[in-house]
């Protein structure tokens, strides 16, 4: 099932470790849903300006599937609102950066990014009613406020 253009259901869910410890991670309507509206608004737009392939690292997650692999059951990739990505050949904070001044997010999250190595890091970036426009930096043990 495509979600948008350039995204499938299949890769907005894929989980090896759902698929390791048997976990069910299909979305419900409302999640599947929010899943249509971060496509929408945040990587088909991303694809689309940079030209490129996205490699989605986590997308949807059930409630299950976050406590197995130690995030919250109440994160944002739990509701379909959040996907954590990367786009083939472009630096994340240049990615990064081009979402803060062009998308309308909830929140952006720069995390694990080294300065000086482009493809180190990854990109979490959340669309949902709130839209707090938070923009964060993650290092593995501290929040700071920007890229």
């Amino acid at each position: 099932m495509q979600i948008s253009k350039n995204f499938s259901l299949g890769e907005m869910t894929k989980s090896q470790t759902a698929l390791r410890l048997d976990i069910f991670n299909e979305p419900q309507p409302e999640d599947l849903y929010n899943l249509h509206m971060l496509c929408d608004n945040i990587l088909q737009p991303v694809r689309e300006h940079f030209g490129r392939p996205i490699t989605i690292n986590s997308g949807y997650r059930s409630s299950e599937l976050c406590v197995a692999i130690g995030s919250s059951e109440k994160s944002q990739h739990a509701k379909g609102e959040a996907a954590d990505f990367e786009v083939l050949g472009v630096d994340n904070k240049v990615v990064a950066e081009w979402i803060r001044d062009n998308l309308d997010f909830d929140q952006l999250i720069l995390e694990f990014y080294k300065d000086g190595e482009p493809t180190s890091g990854w990109i979490h970036c959340s669309y949902s009613n709130r839209k707090r426009g938070s923009v964060l930096r993650y290092d593995g043990k501290n929040y700071t406020k920007g890229l």
